[in-house]
C-alpha cells in the first residue's frame, strides 16, 4: 500500500535533538499494520456478518452459506490500543488523557475523580495547560472534544474463513465466525439441573491477519507510543486489563499482537502470512536493522515528548505504592 506521488516525512521540529529515522517511500508508513493471533474472541456486539448462521443440526462445513465473512468493530479494538497507551505514559510517570467526559452518566458514583488519581488527567485538561492545542500524546492520537479528530485512523478487520480471499494488506484477516449457544442451568437439586434461559454469543474463532492503523500526521512519538503499546499488550495478553473484547477469564480476547515490521515491501507482509513460505535474507536483514537501529529511535522520541510535555516526571503509576519506602527505580515494570 505505498503512496503514490510525493511522500510525507516525520515531523520532528517541536521535538529536541536528531533522529534516524527510515525514508517514508521506503516503508509502510503513514500505514502500520498490527499483526494478529487470537484463538478465540468475543466481542459481544462487535462482529458485524453478512450472513445468517445455519442451525446446529444442519450445520455443513463446506456449505457457502456457512462461509460467512465480516467485520471486527474498530471500536473494540481501539479501547484495547488505548488502554494500553495510556498505561506506557502512566508507567512513564506521565498522567493520560481520560477519554470520557466528568459529566458522563457513569455507572459507579465518583468514578471519574477516582480515575484522575491513577494516571489521568481531564479530557483537554493537556490543552488548555499548554501553548498549543496539540495536547498530551494520547489526546492527539485518539482525538479530543468535538470537531478534534484523533491523528490515527482504525479501520475495522474484514475477516473470512477463506484464506485464499484475505488480502492483509487491507487490514483483513482469516477467522471463523461461530454462534455459540449455552444452556444456563439451576444449581437447585430440586429442579435437577433444568435450564433456566438460553444464552447465545457471536463469536470469531483463529483470528489471523493485521489491523490496518494510518496515521495522519508523521510524528515520531506516535509511531514510538504505538511500538510500546502493542509491547505491552503482547507481553500481557493473559492479564486481566488488557485482554481485547472484554469476554474476560474464559480465554477470549488473549491475543498475540507485534507490529509488521514496516521496512517490509507489500510482496513481503503477504509473505509473512503465506504459510507456504519462509522470510527471506532480505526481510531479516530488515528485521535487524529495524530492531537494532530504527525502532530505538522511535521510541527516543515517545521520550522526547515526554520529557519536553511534563520536564519533571510523576513517579511512574507502577511504583506509586512502594515509592514511599525507597524501593522504586526508574524503569521497572
Amino acid at each position: 500500500m505505498r503512496g503514490e506521488g510525493e511522500s510525507p516525512s516525520f515531523v520532528t521540529g517541536h521535538l529536541d535533538g536528531e533522529f534516524d529515522l527510515p525514508a517514508v517511500s521506503e516503508s509502510t508508513f503513514p500505514a502500520l499494520y498490527l499483526g494478529l493471533e487470537v484463538d478465540l474472541l468475543a466481542p459481544g456486539d462487535g462482529i458485524v456478518t453478512d450472513r445468517h448462521h445455519a442451525s446446529a443440526d444442519r450445520y455443513e462445513a463446506d456449505d457457502p452459506m456457512n462461509q460467512i465473512r465480516g467485520q471486527i468493530s474498530p471500536f473494540t479494538l481501539s479501547g484495547w490500543l488505548r488502554h494500553a497507551c495510556e498505561r506506557v505514559l502512566q508507567i512513564a510517570g506521565m498522567s493520560a488523557c481520560h477519554p470520557g467526559e466528568p459529566n458522563a452518566d457513569y455507572m459507579r458514583a465518583d468514578v471519574y475523580d477516582r480515575d484522575l488519581s491513577q494516571g489521568y488527567h481531564e479530557k483537554g485538561a493537556c490543552v488548555e495547560a499548554g501553548d498549543t492545542d496539540a495536547g498530551c500524546v494520547v489526546y492527539e492520537l485518539f482525538g479530543g472534544f468535538g470537531d478534534k479528530p484523533g491523528e490515527l485512523l482504525r479501520r475495522p478487520i474484514r475477516f473470512s474463513p477463506v484464506r485464499s480471499q484475505v488480502d492483509v494488506l487491507r487490514g483483513e484477516a482469516e477467522a471463523h465466525y461461530r454462534q455459540l449457544h449455552t444452556q444456563v442451568r439451576s444449581r437447585n437439586d430440586e429442579d435437577g439441573g433444568e435450564p433456566l434461559r438460553h444464552a447465545t454469543r457471536d463469536v470469531v474463532g483463529n483470528v489471523e491477519g493485521t489491523w490496518l492503523l494510518t496515521l495522519r500526521t508523521l510524528k515520531p512519538e506516535f509511531v514510538g507510543l504505538l511500538l510500546e503499546a502493542v509491547s505491552l499488550l503482547n507481553s500481557k495478553s493473559d492479564t486481566f486489563e488488557f485482554q481485547l473484547g472484554g469476554a474476560r477469564n474464559f480465554g477470549a480476547g488473549i491475543a498475540d499482537v507485534e507490529v509488521v515490521n514496516p521496512l517490509y515491501t507489500d510482496q513481503e507482509i503477504r509473505r509473512v502470512y503465506n504459510r507456504a513460505h519462509n522470510a527471506t535474507t532480505a526481510m531479516q536483514e530488515k528485521d535487524d536493522l529495524w530492531r537494532g537501529t530504527y525502532r530505538e529511535e522511535f521510541t527516543r522520541a515517545l521520550q522526547a515528548r515526554v520529557s519536553d510535555a511534563d520536564g519533571e516526571l510523576d513517579t511512574a503509576i507502577d511504583r506509586r505504592d512502594s515509592v514511599d519506602d525507597g524501593e522504586a527505580t526508574r524503569g521497572d515494570s
